[in-house]
């Protein structure tokens, strides 16, 4: 824990904290090289990232509310967000609503912005997750390899030994989904989404095979831990996401933040529709020109004369 003057700061929310940060900035370079303004990012990231704490702290203590509600628990402790304790299924469903919120008020689609921000989620989680070394949560079967992670603490149902760090596997796997992202994005300008649903189908292959390794306590069904199940499930929504906006809307978007479209000026637009033969903008061409002054009419005479004076 470090103290911060008189304010506690736990490992687990520093972790937290330094992932948004990182997200936000990776995001912000992501956005802007996509034809957006600076600072967007963050403006929608102060809807989103309070929505999915909130949304990743609610699916925690609904799939295990018996660490909390059952006989002889504190139901105070299901806020102690501290502690421990975010859904990640629940942090995207809810922080995809509060981002909706966030680019609806800038006029800005929500796919484009998923698809700059998820790289950046992905690392975020990558840093999230050393919380759980901090917690001395979420490990996986035990072992006696080099890199196995070492308990000492009893509580909480704890045993002391040596086991998997599966916070590391998935930590490892997050970094590895974010370079994919990156590499998919510039290789085949995935847009409308695409690249956010690569993130989340990536993620959720890797989120498999690590859940299926871990030892706390979990809902089963049909043999299968309940992360399991959600892995799939939101797996096979991603691919399907994929395939049909690939074909209903193929490329990436021509503009993702029309301020900032606005913003570059009127003319390059003009000369762009210049190309085609025809203006953008035809009222403003005919108000930027200049009035033609009348040509008073010269009398027969006065021709004559002026002639004559000339010769």
């Amino acid at each position: 824990m470090l103290n911060l003057g008189p304010v506690p700061l736990r490992g687990y929310a520093f972790c937290i904290i330094i992932g948004v940060f990182v997200a936000v900035w990776l995001g912000n370079k992501r956005w802007i090289a996509r034809g957006g303004q600076s600072g967007t990012v963050a403006d929608i990231a102060v809807w989103a990232v309070p929505f999915g704490l909130v949304g990743g702290r609610l699916y925690h203590v609904v799939t295990d509310y018996e660490l909390y509600f059952s006989e002889g628990r504190d139901w105070v402790d299901a806020f102690k967000v501290w502690e421990g304790g975010l859904g990640i299924w629940g942090a995207i469903a809810l922080g995809a609503v509060g981002a909706w919120i966030g680019a609806r008020r800038r006029g800005i689609p929500l796919p484009a912005y998923a698809d700059a921000v998820a790289p950046g989620i992905a690392l975020a989680q990558a840093i999230g997750r050393w919380g759980n070394w901090f917690n001395q949560e979420l490990y996986g079967r035990p072992t006696d390899l080099p890199w196995a992670v070492e308990i000492t603490s009893s509580t909480g149902g704890r045993v002391p030994g040596t086991y998997h760090p599966t916070f590391l596997y998935e930590s490892l796997w997050c970094i590895g989904v974010a370079l994919l992202v990156i590499w998919a994005d510039r290789r085949f300008r995935l847009g409308h989404g695409r690249a956010f649903a690569l993130y989340v189908a990536a993620y959720c292959a890797g989120r498999f095979w690590i859940e299926y390794m871990r030892v706390d306590d979990a809902h089963h069904i049909l043999g299968l831990r309940l992360n399991n199940w959600t892995a799939i499930f939101v797996f096979l929504l991603a691919v399907l996401y994929i395939v049909l906006s690939a074909r209903k809307r193929p490329g990436r978007e021509e503009v993702v933040e029309p301020a900032a479209a606005g913003a570059s000026g009127d003319g390059a637009a003009d000369d762009e529709a210049g190309k085609d033969g025809a203006p953008a903008n035809p009222e403003k061409k005919a108000a930027d020109a200049k009035p033609v002054e009348p040509v008073e009419p010269v009398k027969p005479g006065e021709a004559r004369s002026e002639s004559a004076e000339k010769s």
